[in-house]
């Protein structure tokens, strides 16, 4: 994080982090395209945005909070030795939905890991930033059309886990989008847009608190005590923000659909890459 960030740019990061996590538009390429046009000059980083991301995350699970909890006592129960499933008896739906989750989470973790100096340094280039919100912006376009938006998550079988794990990893690239990338694989599962948007909100939990946490805990690059601080303040900015995006949304897509995001992605893609080109952006 560049020595100069300040409370401006914490609290409009914040703000942005809040209002872009939820959506298809990808959080880390607005994070990534706004910190040089801040008074702080430079680019957030990887991980100021995994942190900031708890806040967000910490929305999810007040929101979702009841599915969750039953998420998480029907996990315990199916749990061989300690829990109450017997041999042969098949699984509650709220386990098999959380073992469909820590499925799904594996991609991203070992990608993270293995892909971890990419991620904070040739990733984070606004050139393939602008790139993945136009490809992946008109794939989420084309999925919608496509699909039959007749499955819900308890039709999820292990198949549908694993693509949807891998569509998450996907958004270890700025621009990709984490939502985005998990409700367009949903799509093209034959997911509805509520069931797709769902599971990819819940899908994120594991994989964010992971990540937020390993940062806090494994940063080698040390932060003064005043940008802590500040990274905190953005965090509960967005936390607050994002739990108010997550209930717009919600209500949005269950009567349109992202055509307003597809085409703000391309559009904001194409405006980065001519910016690129003229010399207007660095």
């Amino acid at each position: 994080m560049n020595a100069t960030f300040g409370w401006l740019d914490a609290l409009i990061l914040g703000l942005v982090q809040g209002l872009t996590e939820f959506l298809p538009i990808s959080s880390s390429a607005h994070l990534r395209i706004l910190g040089p046009l801040l008074p702080g000059g430079a680019d957030p980083g990887a991980a100021f945005t995994a942190i900031t991301q708890l806040g967000t995350e910490l929305a999810v699970l007040i929101y979702f909070r009841k599915d969750v909890l039953r998420m998480l006592v029907a996990w315990f129960a199916s749990l061989p030795v300690i829990g109450s499933r017997r041999p042969g008896e098949a699984l509650h739906p709220d386990a098999k939905l959380a073992w469909l989750v820590i499925l799904g989470t594996i991609p991203i973790c070992v990608l993270g890991l293995l892909l971890r100096s990419w991620i904070e340094t040739t990733f984070r280039t606004l050139a393939l930033t602008a790139v993945m919100l136009i490809v992946f912006g008109l794939l989420l376009g084309w999925a919608e059309k496509r699909s039959t938006q007749t499955r819900q998550i308890g039709q999820l079988g292990l198949r549908d886990g694993i693509v949807l794990g891998f569509a998450q990893a996907m958004a270890l690239i700025p621009g990709v989008s984490r939502s985005g990338g998990t409700i367009t694989a949903g799509l093209l599962l034959g997911m509805t847009r509520e069931a797709a948007a769902r599971f990819s909100f819940l899908l994120a939990i594991p994989a964010v608190l992971l990540s937020g946490f390993y940062q806090l805990l494994f940063k080698r690059d040390p932060m003064s005590g005043e940008q802590w601080m500040l990274t905190f303040m953005a965090t509960a900015i967005a936390f607050v923000v994002g739990y108010a995006v997550i209930v717009w949304f919600m209500r949005l897509i269950s009567n349109k659909g992202f055509g307003f995001f597809v085409i703000y992605r391309v559009l904001l893609g194409l405006a980065i890459l001519a910016g690129l080109h003229f010399g207007f952006i660095q």
